[in-house]
């Protein structure tokens, strides 16, 4: 059958129609992650006026109804008309995708929002959009909905000198099919990250919702940081033991690229923490500021290193990862003319950067070393450390790194394979014990599902050094079967067999620490793991609820006390099941429940706060017990978390 297939079939999408068609492109989902994306695309416009110089105050409400208020105190959207559209500059950015004063290099010298689309992006997701501009001793006010301009921009005198732009907005239920409830928790992540790397402007963050519902005060933070990322640092390593009290910072500007460094290095950390900022946007796939950094460090230390007789002249120089252990680093470059790999943003590609950043860091940090001897031979010495126990571990290395599939036989014993060579399709479980493993083993698609049981607990890899690391037989395992590089090397996700890599433990204490120490695993030993998505936590069911010939299956106390209480009649007869452990479940029920892509619930493990996560895998896992005790009294009683003998 044919059709015809004429102009009258293309369609041309007016105004933001793209947007509300194609929501994804512009924000990545229409699930939580997109809907937070809403506010810091509102956000970033009133820190790019205080990147400009501006604006040094800037309110942040989630209000009863559940919308949002952002307020600034910036010079205020300009509101004079515009030659080219007729309108006034304010509604044309407000309607106009690519419409802002960050094209042509004349509004702002550097910006965080780099394709000029997101206040436009967010008045076409919205429900309503409300704008308040302050300027010229004028109040002017507009009213949008889904994208279209309700009212005329009013104008009315005003006796106050005060400029600035005040933003409310409700997101579109109809857009957002998950819900639009803001998590508070996401946004203050942001929103103190915004001001640790932006010193001296003032971020306040109210929730009016709770007042609303208990009567209570709203919950309000104040974020205002005039030490910028150097106070970032503090509050990375504030559970931690600090290798030297001074936080190091290099700051400086050239060819128009601004670069800030913050680094101090911790006696008790095995791993480094880097985190990489490029226009306030987060690279979590670094970069060439990152590089620069990294090549600036080795190459420095290994100067100083020879310089102080800490190296002769035959030793070989000290490797990047060396240097780095214990590190935490934080990095942020202001750059006129961005250039992101990729369409997340999360990779700076101006390769001119690298350069900037190893000139400027170098020459700074060789002087800051030279005048403080002490702080520099305790470095090296923590740095010599790491070269001899990495040598130690050299030879458990290389038998753990990955073969090619022709070679398998390296791969562990224990490994139930699935027969699809297709990493992208592919999967794999990871249990604990072998008879969970045989449910598992049982109940699979082999096609694309493979199995790895795991015997105890794995070692807690916050607390051990790589010797211990490559010795140990359920490491290697899952090392090996995983097909991971070297700790320390550049992650490189084409050696990955499986691109979901699923851990599948019981839902009691044991299960949980299991989970913990897992997670603390990938996530310190190849981060990237976990930044780019590959890590999953599968969601058994606790419970089985029989009733005559159907059965239910529960996934929490709460649905099964729902089903019992509110679906069932009331002198019904009906058995529960709880399900201690996987092991306990059939095979059937175990693909029905936890392994059917079709019927399954997978979490889908992200970090949101890179700095707070750090802290909290330190805290939970680390060496020391008081932050440990103090976090377990702190949050015990809001998480029902048990007595733990710590």
């Amino acid at each position: 059958m044919t059709s015809n297939y004429g102009a009258d079939q293309i369609q041309v999408l007016e105004g933001l129609e793209p947007v509300r068609k194609r929501p994804g492109m512009y924000i990545g989902s229409t699930g939580p992650r997109g809907l937070h994306h809403l506010v810091y695309e509102v956000v970033d416009n009133s820190v790019d006026e205080a990147l400009a110089g501006y604006c040094k105050h800037i309110r942040i409400d989630i209000n009863a109804d559940g919308s949002v208020t952002v307020e600034d105190d910036g010079r205020g959207i300009p509101t004079d008309v515009h030659p080219r559209t007729g309108k006034s500059a304010l509604e044309t950015v407000m309607t106009v995708l690519h419409a802002g004063g960050k094209f042509g290099g004349g509004g702002y010298k550097v910006s965080g929002g780099l394709h000029g689309v997101g206040i436009s992006v967010v008045n076409a997701l919205s429900e309503w959009v409300e704008v308040v501009v302050r300027r010229d001793k004028k109040v002017h006010t507009q009213r949008f909905e889904r994208g279209v301009a309700m009212t005329e921009l009013t104008v009315k005198p005003t006796s106050e000198a005060r400029t600035g732009t005040m933003v409310s907005f409700r997101p579109d239920e109809t857009i957002f099919t998950t819900g639009i409830e803001f998590d508070y928790m996401t946004l203050s992540g942001r929103l103190r990250e915004l001001a640790y790397l932006n010193a001296g402007v003032e971020i306040t963050f109210t929730d009016y919702r709770l007042e609303l519902v208990k009567g209570d005060e709203p919950r309000s933070e104040t974020y205002f940081y005039e030490g910028g990322i150097r106070e970032y640092i503090s509050y990375m390593n504030r559970d931690k033991q600090p290798l030297h009290e001074e936080i190091i910072y290099v700051q400086g500007e050239r060819n128009n690229v601004q670069v800030e460094v913050s680094l101090q290095w911790c006696t008790d950390a095995y791993t480094d923490s880097l985190l990489g900022f490029a226009n306030n946007i987060r690279t979590i796939d670094g970069g060439t500021h990152l590089e620069g950094l990294k090549a600036v460090l080795t190459r420095t230390l290994n100067n100083l290193a020879r310089k102080r007789n800490k190296l002769k002249d035959n030793d070989p120089n000290l490797a990047g990862e060396n240097i780095r252990e214990g590190l935490t680093a934080v990095i942020s470059v202001k750059v006129p003319d961005p250039e992101f790999e990729g369409q997340t943003k999360t990779k700076l590609g101006n390769t001119e950067v690298r350069g900037i950043v190893d000139s400027l860091v170098g020459e700074v940090l060789t002087e800051y070393l030279e005048f403080r001897p002490g702080v520099t031979d305790s470095i090296l010495e923590k740095a010599i450390q790491a070269f001899n126990a990495a040598e130690a571990a050299r030879r458990a290395r290389e038998l753990v790194r990955r073969k090619s599939v022709l070679e398998s036989s390296t791969l562990p014993g224990k490994l139930a394979d699935c027969s699809s060579r297709d990493p992208s399709e592919s999967e794999i479980f990871i249990v604990e014990g072998d008879s969970a493993g045989g449910s598992a083993k049982q109940g699979r698609d082999r096609r694309f599902q493979a199995i790895l049981p795991l015997r105890g607990k794995i070692l807690n890899i916050e607390k051990t050094d790589d010797a211990k690391i490559y010795k140990n037989t359920e490491i290697q395992a899952l090392i090996t079967a995983l097909g991971l590089g070297i700790k320390g090397e550049e992650f490189d996700s084409s050696q990955l067999r499986y691109h979901r890599i699923v851990i599948m433990t019981d839902a009691d204490v044991d299960g949980a620490h299991i989970r913990t120490l897992l997670l603390t695993f990938f996530y310190r030993y190849q981060r990237s793991l976990v930044e780019q998505g590959f890590i999953y936590i599968a969601c058994p069911p606790l419970y089985k609820v029989e009733r005559g010939r159907s059965h239910y299956y529960c996934y929490s106390d709460r649905e099964m006390t729902n089903l019992v209480q509110h679906e069932f009649p009331a002198n019904a007869n009906y058995t529960i099941q709880r399900f201690k452990g996987l092991g306990e479940m059939m095979p059937t029920q175990l693909w029905e429940t936890t392994m059917n892509p079709e019927s399954r619930t997978l979490k889908r493990v992200e970090i949101e706060d890179a700095a707070e996560a750090d802290r909290i895998f330190t805290v939970l896992m680390g060496d020391r017990v008081a932050p440990r005790r103090e976090f377990i009294e702190t949050y015990g009683p809001k998480l029902n978390l048990i007595d733990l003998d710590i």
